[in-house]
């Protein structure tokens, strides 16, 4: 008999994140698995419109996007619109979908994927009550996994790590020279130390790091005077403001840069104009910007207190520091950039990476997963 699988999302297509990256991966891999498997799959998004569906994942028939009509999104998921036999919830907040589908068919299964901070902090009565109700917590990282253990008191047995993979679809740079208009936008030198971080810059979330980067570099530049810090990312005016005041009292404005937002067809170039990948953050569920990183031959540092430490397989494919040890994180770069970044490198470095997280092996897991 055929089975019908429903990946709830929040927002998939129409904003680009770790999480909406994450979630058109799974998404790929459970339309793949669903041919194979002559199975039903449909990945219903409460956010996302129709005409923002990015076909190379999925087929139109396989989608449906609700455009923030949260409302007609909750009563087509629990009104008997459709009788899944397996539904997955990327994200905690969709919590009252999973239990109205639970109550209504109590032989379906449900699923949850647990990222990160949404799920490390204190949850509500309801998400609680939706966490023993959960067939299987799926965790994008082991750290992820002990949080719900510990933390919410999940049954151990229902919990499995399932890592994150590159986005098939990622436009890959052919490893050579340094993208000749980055250097000329940012003002570069073809022999200046780049140090690059990718992130969100909100006032609002000050676990990220890139501050301790900044400190690190007004040191750094006694070593290597030509160093540049590359760092990128949307951020609101406070943040700006505040980050604007660091540098000048550390008086490093000849060092750092500030580029705002990039475009997603620009990431993987920042990538390749850069010589080391630095974000020190102290709460990644896993940190999909690291595996990018990676992928395009970039060696990363990153912190040792989160997920960010499955991301680069326990120091297999890059360095973990104490993200309350400055000198730590200086000696680290610093030794990084002593030893010169060769284009054999980082090609074995990119190969290490599509090694351990690629889509093929993923929807394997998830494979293994749905068999279980």
């Amino acid at each position: 008999m055929s089975k019908k699988v429903i990946l709830f999302t929040l927002q998939t297509f129409s904003t680009t994140g770790g999480i909406q990256k994450m979630t058109r991966t799974l998404g790929l891999s459970l339309h793949k698995l669903a041919q194979s498997f002559k199975w039903n799959f449909e990945l219903w998004s409460a956010y996302d419109k129709q005409e923002d569906l990015m076909e190379q994942y999925l087929p139109p028939g396989s989608f449906k996007g609700f455009g923030a009509n949260r409302v007609n999104f909750v009563l087509k998921a629990v009104g008997g619109y459709v009788k899944p036999d397996l539904i997955i919830l990327s994200h905690i907040n969709l919590s009252i979908i999973g239990l109205l589908i639970k109550w209504a068919r109590p032989g379906c299964k449900v699923w949850l994927i647990a990222h990160g901070i949404e799920v490390w902090r204190e949850l509500s009565p309801l998400k609680k009550y939706l966490l023993r109700k959960c067939d299987k917590v799926i965790c994008v990282s082991n750290f992820t996994m002990h949080q719900m253990i510990e933390r919410h008191k999940v049954n151990q047995g229902v919990c499995r790590v399932l890592n994150n993979a590159v986005d098939p679809f990622m436009k890959l740079p052919f490893i050579s020279r340094k993208p000749a208009y980055l250097m000329s936008r940012y003002n570069l030198k073809a022999d200046s130390p780049i140090i690059f971080t990718l992130t969100r810059l909100a006032s609002t979330e000050k676990y990220k790091g890139y501050e301790l980067v900044i400190q690190a570099i007004s040191v750094l530049k006694n070593q290597f005077p030509d160093i540049k810090y590359v760092l990128s990312g949307k951020y609101d005016e406070q943040e700006e403001s505040r980050i604007n005041d660091l540098i000048a009292e550390l008086e490093v404005a000849d060092h750092v840069i500030l580029t705002g937002f990039i475009e997603e067809d620009e990431l993987t170039d920042h990538f390749l104009m850069a010589d080391l990948f630095v974000l020190p953050s102290r709460k990644e569920g896993f940190g999909i910007v690291f595996i990018e990183a990676l992928a395009c031959g970039l060696p990363v540092i990153c912190g040792n207190a989160d997920g960010s430490l499955d991301a680069i397989r326990n120091g297999e494919l890059g360095s973990a520091i104490s993200v309350d040890d400055p000198d730590e994180l200086i000696k680290c770069i610093a030794d990084h950039l002593k030893t010169p970044l060769t284009i054999s490198k980082r090609k074995e470095l990119q190969e290490q990476c599509f090694m351990h997280f690629n889509e093929r092996d993923y929807r394997l897991k998830i494979k293994t997963l749905l068999k279980e």
